[in-house]
């Protein structure tokens, strides 16, 4: 091939590569898309919020997702970073006293401050059974419905409790059955999807195109397969310390379509910041575009 020839055809190639990029909307595995969730320091980060927030941001972390309860305290910290908050993790406050749906306003609020989701940290779904499995789906198409109409995302947060078997069937999964698509969609905590005893990777094929956030954290060897959150503390490693397999994990949210990553440690050993710096750097090679 001629050189002048074979340069027009990379960049023909290249054109469309890019355009299939804009196509089907996927930016996965960069540094853009790989943030913190706020819980990971929740003990100190109220003593300084924009010196926690900003050791954060220099580890190299570029998206946070927020929690309801302390986001007051630490908004004007946040706007004086670069970190863009994507998702915040509700509570009783932003409902109506029935918890039933948002309160009016609330959502429009959260759309102006930039974030793209709001996501259920934890509900009973499998308490109940199957006709509690329902109740709670018939309320999260309703706040789903609300979220949409706010030009938001709803997603419910998984625990090791929304895997107990309900007529032989995982309740996360019925509940995802039940559930509108368009208007629910899931964030998958990988710790607590092994914890569970079921592979992320596994779970991660079988919801293509319903997990948009993705709570990425290790799991110590040991730790026992159970429906509960009873876990010990030590149980929560550093990513690339523990047993998953996360290298596996990120290659079946690449093509499950995941497209915000949030380290998450619920215990850390000692200071936060140096785990969250940890998992950060083990992750560094696997997010470079």
């Amino acid at each position: 091939m001629a050189e002048f020839s074979r340069r027009s055809f990379l960049l023909r190639t290249a054109s469309i590569a890019s355009i299939a990029k804009l196509a089907f909307a996927r930016d996965p595995l960069t540094a853009n898309n790989l943030g913190f969730q706020i819980y990971t320091v929740r003990n100190v980060i109220e003593q300084d919020p924009l010196a926690i927030l900003k050791a954060i941001q220099q580890i190299g972390y570029r998206e946070v997702e927020c929690t309801a309860g302390n986001l007051e305290k630490i908004w004007p910290a946040l706007q004086q970073t670069s970190l863009r908050p994507v998702s915040i993790h509700t509570d009783k406050s932003m409902f109506t006293p029935d918890g039933r749906i948002f309160l009016p306003g609330i959502l429009d609020v959260t759309k102006q401050r930039g974030f793209q989701y709001v996501v259920l940290p934890s509900l009973p779904i499998a308490q109940n059974g199957a006709a509690g499995v329902r109740e709670i789906a018939d309320r999260l198409n309703r706040q789903g419905e609300q979220a949409k109409s706010s030009g938001l995302t709803l997603c419910y947060h998984n625990h090791a409790h929304d895997f107990a078997p309900v007529n032989g069937v995982p309740a996360i999964r019925m509940l995802l059955n039940e559930t509108d698509p368009k208007l629910v969609q899931l964030e998958m905590d990988i710790f607590w999807v092994s914890v569970a005893g079921h592979d992320p990777v596994v779970e991660l094929n079988a919801l293509k195109g319903r997990v948009p956030l993705m709570h990425l954290k290790d799991k110590a060897a040991g730790t026992p397969v159970q429906f509960n959150e009873r876990v010990p503390p030590g149980a929560f490693k550093e990513i690339g310390s523990g047993s998953i397999d996360i290298p596996a994990v990120l290659s079946a949210a690449d093509k499950a379509g995941v497209h915000h990553y949030f380290v998450e440690q619920d215990q850390t050993p000692g200071d936060p910041i140096i785990s969250l710096r940890k998992s950060f750097e083990y992750l560094k090679p696997l997010f470079q575009s």
